[in-house]
């Protein structure tokens, strides 16, 4: 019987190795090239775990177990949408039990005690018009609070930050789900709970972006003319007071973005601020004091057909050469803006380990 194309064993990593007990001394979750595969994995798993609710497979023959079971993680919840009753994303936990059985003493220094992971638009009749709905809604909006799957999501996350302590967790995603996964961990991290965040080809474009681009020309004009005026004192002793209490999140909450220029859907986040951006942007970048607001990991192998750019199977490919850009992304300091203003937060990181 010919192998399903989305199996494992198929199309899965080839030189990525099981936790064994050696990890215990080396810990493979401490490689970043590691991390990122085996979490891409876990996204691609909650892909599958619809698959094979829509063509009614058994846990026989389920194709999404293979993929979170050979990294010693077992499935503990997944996240269905009211609205058409599809799988849109899944808690995988470490498997004591499974790591145990291999001589696996303990979780390796590392792993994530849980990872929330959230799938994209997947075009199947079942799923597409939710799927599309929502695409439609980052797209007119650059928003995705009035989702159903946005409180599922942000419920799910906050449930094991409590469990297992902000610390011992991710959140990840692929495209909308990477959408999903930014927004849902922008507002945790207003709440002073900072959840490490992995997010493959997130959305990057939007009719609010556009409007809103056009709309700090016209204030960058208006900062112009308004320096040429007389200015008093109090604006900037105001100014310098929003400076102090800044950037608490910021400094605690990294996400990492993993693009292809290739990509139309997320390669604005490889572009830079230009010279009258930065400067309508002035305050971002002299409250960051030069923090990174986030990592951007840049995929570029020439031109790619978008399929092939967007698609979440190239971040476990073998011969993936990635760059770690400076990060001056004007996308980026927008979407943290509201993070730079905040007062400190109460630090609320949940249970210990």
């Amino acid at each position: 019987m010919e192998a399903h194309p989305y199996a494992f064993d198929v199309s899965g990593p080839r030189n990525v190795s099981s936790p064994n007990w050696r990890d215990l001394i080396n810990s493979s979750w401490k490689d970043a090239n590691y991390k990122r595969t085996v979490i891409a994995c876990f996204i691609q798993a909650v892909y599958l775990l619809e698959l094979d609710r829509q063509e009614n497979r058994t846990e026989e023959n389920a194709l999404s177990p293979k993929w979170w079971i050979p990294f010693k993680y077992k499935l503990a919840k997944t996240l269905i949408d009211e609205r058409d009753g599809s799988i849109f994303g899944a808690i995988l936990e470490w498997d004591r039990s499974a790591a145990l059985a291999d001589f696996i003493l303990m979780r390796p220094s590392g792993a994530p005690r849980a990872v929330l992971a959230l799938r994209g638009t997947l075009l199947k009749s079942p799923t597409i018009r939710r799927d599309i709905e929502d695409d439609l809604r980052f797209l007119a909006w650059e928003s995705l609070k009035g989702s159903v799957r946005f409180n599922g999501a942000y419920e799910a996350l906050k449930s094991i930050a409590n469990s297992y302590g902000s610390n011992n967790i991710c959140i990840a995603g692929h495209s909308l789900g990477a959408g999903f996964a930014l927004q849902v961990g922008k507002a945790l991290a207003k709440q002073g709970i900072f959840v490490e965040t992995h997010l493959f080809n997130p959305p990057s474009v939007s009719l609010a972006m556009s409007l809103r681009n056009i709309g700090e020309k016209a204030e960058f004009v208006w900062k112009r003319f308004k320096s040429m005026l007389p200015s008093s004192g109090e604006t900037q002793a105001s100014s310098d007071e929003g400076a102090k209490s800044c950037s608490v999140g910021l400094k605690k909450w990294v996400p990492h973005l993993y693009v292809n220029n290739s990509d139309y859907i997320c390669c604005y986040y490889t572009d830079p601020a230009g010279t009258e951006e930065n400067h309508a942007e002035k305050e971002n970048v002299d409250l960051t004091n030069g923090q990174v607001g986030a990592k951007l990991f840049v995929l570029s192998k020439g031109k790619q057909k978008f399929l092939e750019a967007h698609g979440l199977e190239q971040w476990w490919s073998d011969d993936l050469e990635l760059q770690l850009a400076i990060q001056n992304s004007k996308l980026i300091s927008r979407q943290l803006k509201s993070l730079y203003s905040l007062p400190a937060p109460q630090q609320t990181q949940g249970k210990p380990q």
